[in-house]
């Protein structure tokens, strides 16, 4: 399972500013800039829990498959455990959308300041900069939509189990899910790329507007 493994904004604080021109507007750039990255602080806390909860779920799942099929009051109990699971994971998921949501919002506050930027570099940077970030919340809505559209998937399959479903049926299912599965990675990978660009991007704009900054990589 682990599905999930987003990454970060890495940027922290300013040290020093030295812009030659723009100063101001930079430096309001700046805190909009951080401001959207802490605000991120509580999706990345979500990450670490739903993957805690996906390798419980998959524990379940292989103590379900290793359960005689006459145990049927096991296999129920397993599987309503794991559907408790699994909304657990439906209400991180949405405590992490909100995280990105507050993210966005101050996140493109920015968006008018880069009009103001004299420097035709730093302004195109920045303009890259903003596009690229864009893309990623795009990115992350998309896999917010395959991520909760597998969970769905997961909890019918769990639900079926309760109701003796045929082999035929629980395979199509899992053919179902597995193909969910693949799309929340691709969707996943497509985030994380984007998230490393932002961060290279970040750092571009700050040295090219003679910002010296600390950056906190862990």
């Amino acid at each position: 399972m682990n599905l999930r493994s987003c990454s970060m904004i890495v940027i922290s604080s300013v040290l020093l500013l030295t812009a030659c021109n723009s100063a101001s507007t930079i430096e309001k750039m700046y805190d909009h800039l951080e401001k959207a990255a802490t605000l991120e602080e509580a999706f990345v806390e979500q990450q670490d829990a739903i993957v805690e909860l996906e390798e419980k779920e998959q524990e379940l799942y292989n103590e379900i498959i290793d359960s005689e099929t006459d145990e049927k009051d096991k296999i129920n109990e397993l599987a309503e455990e794991a559907i408790g699971v699994i909304q657990e994971r439906s209400e991180k998921m949405d405590l992490e959308k909100e995280s990105i949501e507050a993210s966005k919002e101050e996140f493109k506050k920015v968006e008018d300041l880069i009009k103001d930027i004299e420097n035709e570099n730093v302004k195109a940077k920045a303009d890259d900069m903003f596009a690229t970030m864009l893309d990623r919340y795009e990115a992350y809505d998309d896999l917010y939509s395959a991520y909760t559209t597998s969970l769905t998937l997961e909890e019918e399959f769990y639900k079926m189990l309760q109701e003796e479903p045929g082999q035929e049926e629980l395979d199509e299912h899992i053919a179902e899910i597995n193909t969910s599965y693949e799309e929340v990675m691709d969707t996943n990978d497509e985030f994380n790329e984007l998230t490393s660009s932002y961060n290279e991007l970040k750092k571009e704009f700050y040295d090219l507007a003679e910002m010296d900054v600390q950056y906190d990589e862990e």
